[in-house]
């Protein structure tokens, strides 16, 4: 199995349009330490890939990956198909840049394709502009994506896109809706299993589960600390109001990382203020220290 790393920025991007933190001043000063949107691309074969969630930034994306060139028709590509997360802006904007005259497949959970109908309707604005196919996933349920690659939806958590939010007149608004989820990719030739969550609230025994036996974790490194919004002046929601638990402290993701037998422990959706975006800082050389990446686009992993 081959997974390709396309970007590891949280939503707005690094830097983001409207900030002036010090990632972002840093990032507009020297663009190598820029990042695009989270994303990866995955392929059992190397022939026929698939996209986890589609970015504001999937064009350039695709451009800079050779592997995801169209040919060797005017036409042909060999991406086959979106799977989504969930139904977040920054995962799910991209699927406007893919319509023209696109056959994907793209591949979500009941309330994400019916948010996707609804409450943000690419659906219906892409209706006369590709001819996409939309899958319904269901929760540990194997998917075959291709001759070797299987991949199994689970649930990390349940909070939907403020543009949905709690809405009664959303019939996915109860407290156990499937709006956020992780993907387990398993190699059926190698054996070898990665695992995908760019969302993750908490990490329960559930989630242990999921990654016990995992080759590769790429996980949601979106805050350093639960207040670091509010201490650097760019907002006042917590991380883990936003559905994210902290890298750092006690009861933070780190460590827990750390701690697997994994042999790439990768962070991802990385949001601008974090410190691990600086090569240089003592968090990241804190997270070397513990056997943890901080992923870039162009990091490719083979298991």
């Amino acid at each position: 199995m081959f997974i390709h790393c396309l970007g590891v920025a949280a939503g707005g991007g690094y830097p983001q349009w409207n900030c002036a933190c010090g990632g972002c001043r840093t990032a507009r000063a020297k663009p190598e330490f820029a990042s695009s949107h989270a994303g990866i691309a995955v392929s059992g074969t190397g022939e026929r890939w698939f996209l986890l969630n589609a970015t504001p930034d999937v064009h350039h994306q695709i451009a800079a990956d050779r592997s995801l060139h169209p040919g060797p028709g005017i036409r042909e590509t060999p991406v086959a198909g979106v799977l989504l997360t969930d139904a977040e802006f920054d995962h799910t904007i991209g699927l406007l840049m893919l319509r023209e005259g696109s056959t994907l497949t793209v591949y979500g959970t009941s309330p994400v394709l019916d948010a996707l109908t609804s409450f943000f309707p690419v659906r219906e604005l892409l209706g006369d502009y590709a001819a996409l196919s939309w899958s319904r996933i269901e929760i540990g349920t194997p998917l075959e994506l291709d001759d070797r690659l299987r991949v199994t939806a689970f649930l990390t958590g349940s909070k939907a896109p403020r543009y949905v939010g709690s809405s009664r007149h959303s019939p996915h608004a109860d407290a156990a809706a499937e709006w956020e989820v992780g993907f387990r990719l398993e190699d059926a030739v190698t054996g070898g299993i990665v695992v995908y969550a760019p969302t993750l609230p908490r990490w329960d025994e559930k989630f242990a589960g999921q990654v016990a036996a995992a080759d590769c974790v790429f996980l949601d490194g979106t805050f350093w600390t639960d207040d670091e919004m509010s201490c650097q002046g760019a907002g006042n929601r917590t991380g883990r109001s936003m559905g994210h638990m902290p890298v750092s402290g006690a009861d933070g993701s780190a460590r827990a990382l750390a701690a697997l037998g994994a042999k790439r422990k990768i962070y991802t959706h990385i949001n601008n203020t974090n410190p691990i975006l600086d090569e240089g800082s003592r968090e990241r050389r804190w997270l070397t220290d513990l056997g943890i990446e901080v992923g870039r686009a162009g990091l490719e992993v083979e298991v």
